[in-house]
């Protein structure tokens, strides 16, 4: 079991196969309650993945997001943590790709647009920065084109290029690789 906090009352919305994850615990074996009314953590599940599609579309539009497909969802859906809102609605998303004992990146983090600036992001990325704790690893990337949403947590700018693992698996595939205006920041753990 994980030792990543998420966030709602122990056991909230946990359950089987086909039902909702079993909620990931805290260190002390809890899951604390949600500094955001109504909301809940949770792993995502494979019934997520239209939501999840839905929830990135906008900002695959915006060029905020870089597409991803159905597939590559299903396939990398264990990276993802999701934020419910109070009826069970998927509002919030994020991923931590591990690259190796040391590297992994937050990426595929987004939020409702009617939830923006309501604290679900900052909730998500705390979530997944203790995930990559948990891990072990010893520092976290993101390339993004809103880098001071990261930087006014702690993470400092970074050159691409200092991360090969991450260049090499992705950006050499990337539409837009060689014209990216992503600002890449990273977190020491």
């Amino acid at each position: 079991m994980s030792a990543l906090p998420i966030y709602g009352e122990q056991g909230a919305r946990s359950g089987t196969l086909r039902g909702k994850a079993h909620v990931r615990l805290a260190p002390d074996g809890t899951a604390p309650r949600s500094p955001l009314p109504g909301v809940a953590l949770r792993e995502a599940v494979l019934s997520d993945v239209p939501a999840l599609e839905q929830l990135m579309a906008p900002y695959v539009q915006t060029g905020d997001l870089l597409p991803r497909s159905n597939y590559d969802l299903c396939r990398h859906i264990k990276e993802y943590v999701v934020a419910e809102g109070p009826t069970g609605e998927v509002i919030g998303c994020g991923s931590l790709k591990v690259y190796s004992r040391d590297l992994a990146e937050l990426a595929g983090l987004a939020v409702r647009q009617d939830w923006q600036r309501a604290g679900v992001g900052g909730a998500l990325l705390a979530a997944l920065i203790a995930e990559a704790r948990a891990y072990g690893l010893t520092e976290v990337l993101a390339l993004t084109r809103k880098p001071a949403f990261f930087l006014r947590i702690g993470f400092a700018r970074a050159e691409r290029e200092h991360f090969p693992l991450k260049v090499w698996a992705d950006c050499v595939r990337c539409p837009r690789n060689t014209c990216c205006d992503e600002v890449a920041v990273v977190l020491k753990l």
